[in-house]
Parts: structure tokens; sequence; C-alpha cells
């Protein structure tokens, strides 16, 4: 039944992820630990790696909420003009229909796992 289905504990260990490339910049690469379908309204759950200068250029979602927490690196994250100093311990939610763009600043990588959440 679903709500067996839905008990069922799922494990994902980020080593055996295989990597995806991002589809805002092929040069950044991301492991998808929760894909969209496998949690109602999740779009998405994953740990995104951008080596030093790439930039997800600025985008927006018109109905899916982003929230980024940032493990490791230093970055910048502008939100509708705003800038945003991305270090690890920085968490920022991004709200449907937000432009928004993210920087690695620093000289190592910029690791930050990111939730993807629909309105509905």
């Amino acid at each position: 039944s679903r709500l067996e289905e839905i008990r069922k504990i799922r494990l994902e260990k980020l080593a055996k992820l295989p990597v995806e490339k991002v589809s805002h910049n092929e040069k950044i690469t991301k492991k998808v630990f929760i894909r969209k379908g496998q949690i109602p309204r999740l779009m998405q759950y994953a740990q995104a790696s951008f080596p030093p200068g790439e930039i997800a250029d600025a985008h927006s979602h018109p109905d899916m909420y982003e929230v980024f927490t940032i493990h490791k690196g230093k970055g910048l994250m502008v939100v509708d003009n705003k800038k945003i100093s991305l270090e690890p311990g920085t968490c920022v939610m991004v709200e449907p229909g937000e432009t928004h763009e993210v920087t690695n600043t620093g000289k190592k990588d910029l690791v930050l796992s990111v939730f993807g959440i629909t309105e509905q």
C-alpha cells in the first residue's frame, strides 16, 4: 500500500550517488538525494558543488521555494538585487518568483545543499 511505501526507510550515501550537471551551468555539479515524486511537493534535495568562479545565473521559479544551506567555501547570493554573503552555516530561503543567482567567490569549491519545494 501507499502508506507502507511511505514508511520504508530510504538511505542514500553521498559517495555512491552519481554526479550530475546543473541545468544553470554545466561546470556546476550536484548529487541528488531525493528526486521529484518521492515526497509530495518536494522537487529535489541535492548537494551542489561550484568550482571557484562559477555562477548559477540569475533565474526564478514561479511556484517553487528553494532552501540553500552552505557547507564549505565562500560565495555570494543575490536575491532580488539583495546581496547575501555565503559561508558555512548560512541558510537562505528563496520564495517563488524571486530572482536569485549564486556565485563562488572563493578559491575552493562552494558546496551547498538545496531543497526545492513546490507551493502545491
